[in-house]
């Protein structure tokens, strides 16, 4: 679990550099999950590979204790009740456009998804 662990906070870190140095619109997190997601996909870290056990044991357990991980996040929201409580109208249109507009995309890239595949025959759908 540390090594696991460590591979995890290095894709981050250099994730963060990578991000800071390029000065991409994207924090530097998600450019080192999408790095490390592509070094799994061309290493084979897939359920058979090398990588996917101590990785994936460490990913579920930090998956399973995710609400622990919004208490910061939470704790920061209380602290800034007062921001809130005056700009209220633009957080919540924010939220309502940013989760219709998340719905949106989803849905129309599940269309183009579920065409670009043909229809499952019964003996397809058996084995699932």
């Amino acid at each position: 679990m540390p090594t696991a662990l460590a591979i995890l906070v290095g894709a981050q870190l250099i994730g963060e550099i990578l991000s800071r140095l390029l000065h991409l619109p994207l924090p530097g997190p998600v450019v080192g999950m999408f790095l490390l997601a592509v070094a799994l996909v061309i290493r084979g870290g897939g359920e058979d590979g090398a990588a996917a056990g101590p990785l994936a044991d460490t990913a579920h357990a930090l998956v399973a204790n995710m609400g622990l991980l919004f208490v910061p996040a939470g704790v920061g929201v209380v602290t800034e009740m007062g921001v809130v409580q005056k700009e209220w109208l633009p957080l919540l249109a924010g939220m309502v456009v940013s989760t219709a507009l998340s719905l949106v995309v989803t849905g129309l890239v599940m269309q183009r998804l579920s065409r670009a595949q043909p229809p499952a025959t019964p003996s397809e759908e058996a084995k699932l």
